[in-house]
């Protein structure tokens, strides 16, 4: 597959992902499908890179290397909050407002990175995208859930430099692979009490499944293979339709309609993310 391709497919993986984990809140909170997510997917990087995952658990250890432990662990518990209060936020306003506020993490680190006079217009832009979507709040939309997606952003923006210092200490993807146990463990007691004897219906475990690998397996496992043929600029500029793909698949799956404004706004959000990704190096 071309690069387009593989990124594109991988988006809107994780937006039918997200799709699913919407519906299954009808059935368990969305703490309990936060917990099915990352739970499968580090039962499953873990079993396929499972000597990896020793190795470097020993070298932690064994060496003292406390450090790059220490990175590690942030970097699972980062992936941990943000998994967790994105679906807070998908359980309160619609799946295309959430992803555009989420975006605007990595929009922040890439104007962080960058010193254009072009990086204000983003800045601008984005900007009257999240003023635009505030004319929603009270009515169709919460304050809650635009919080929760803060916090999604915020976490996702740590989430990328935490990932690029792990990818540093760590080779291949055994760090990944650690950071997913981490985030795993982490989500376990509020999973489990959240969901209880729910998570044993196979309805359940199934969809739960489903949603790991959508949203985390296999965007991850494209994303890799495209960064590898394609420069981190023109990478940025692909990922920056996910808002709009999240708002396509929340209209066709769950039937999640936007007023005029709220399309703005996530369009306001994409060229600016674009714009950031094409002047930030």
């Amino acid at each position: 597959m071309p690069p387009p391709a593989l990124v594109l497919t991988g988006i809107v993986s994780v937006q039918v992902g997200a799709g699913l984990a919407d519906r299954l809140f009808t059935e368990v909170p969305p703490a309990a499908v936060t917990g099915l997510r990352l739970w499968t997917a580090a039962v499953l990087l873990a079993v396929a890179g499972a000597r990896g995952l020793a190795r470097e658990v020993r070298t932690i250890w064994r060496g003292r290397a406390w450090g790059d432990g220490a990175v590690v662990v942030a970097f699972g518990l980062v992936l941990a909050v943000m998994n967790f209060s994105i679906y807070q936020a998908f359980a309160r306003i619609p799946l295309g407002i959430a992803v555009t506020v989420e975006f605007l993490g990595p929009l922040g680190v890439a104007v962080a990175t960058s010193r254009r006079w072009l990086d204000a217009v983003w800045v601008l832009l984005a900007g009257s995208g999240v003023a635009l979507l505030t004319r929603g709040t009270g009515s169709h939309l919460n304050l809650a859930g635009l919080g929760w997606a803060l916090l999604a952003a915020a976490c996702w923006a740590t989430y990328i430099l935490l990932s690029a210092a792990t990818g540093r200490r760590f080779p291949g993807t055994s760090g990944l692979t650690v950071a997913m146990c981490v985030a795993a463990l982490a989500v376990a007691p509020a999973g489990l009490l959240a969901g209880g004897r729910a998570l044993l219906r196979p309805a359940v475990a199934g969809t739960g499944v489903a949603i790991g690998l959508l949203s985390s397996i296999i965007p991850y496992s494209l994303e890799l293979e495209a960064l590898r043929r394609t420069p981190a600029k023109v990478f940025g500029i692909w990922m920056s339709l996910e808002p709009a793909v999240a708002a396509l698949v929340g209209l066709a799956l769950l039937g999640q309609g936007l007023r005029w404004y709220e399309w703005a706004a996530i369009g306001c959000v994409v060229v600016a993310s674009a714009g950031a990704a094409r002047t930030g190096n």
